[in-house]
């Protein structure tokens, strides 16, 4: 069962210093911490704040092209959370024929927000994620969202 999901906020985790993008579903029940690169974190965040661009960045590429060949990315899935890596795949879709492609959640979650589909994650992910290990211990997704500054949600620099 999937639950959908949308990108809340892209933060910085106080003790790596990495960038962290943050699920909510839709009633703000669940949350999904990912932490990403700084180059997908780039990415994200110019999408969710509209930076214009002067030439495609990778995932404006990869959007036109699937755009190009007449299919339509219909949802991206965050599917499983295997040894602290989580999988996703893009369901793309072109008349009758429906294609997944194997992606990293985080350039995964930048081609969804360029297509406006639906970002969708796997409930056993969610329930998997309530702990994760976060440098050289395992933590708690909440414990890791309590454990950030207030002023971090929202303000991750790029």
């Amino acid at each position: 069962m999937f639950l959908e999901m949308k990108v809340s906020c892209i933060v910085a985790d106080p003790f790596t210093d990495m960038p962290v993008v943050i699920l909510n579903d839709e009633g703000g029940e669940k949350s999904l911490p990912l932490w990403v690169g700084f180059e997908e974190a780039s990415a994200i965040a110019m999408e969710i704040k509209k930076t214009p661009r002067p030439r495609p960045l990778t995932h404006d590429l990869l959007k036109n092209v699937i755009s190009a060949t007449g299919y339509e990315v219909i949802e991206i899935e965050i599917t499983e959370l295997k040894e602290n890596t989580f999988y996703a795949r893009l369901r793309i879709k072109k008349d009758e024929e429906e294609i997944l492609v194997d992606s990293r959640p985080s350039d995964a979650i930048a081609i969804a927000l360029r297509t406006g589909c639906r970002i969708m994650v796997n409930e056993d992910v969610v329930k998997s994620a309530l702990s994760v290990k976060v440098g050289d211990k395992n933590r708690s997704a909440g414990e890791v969202l309590e454990e950030m500054p207030e002023e971090n949600f929202g303000k991750y620099k790029m």
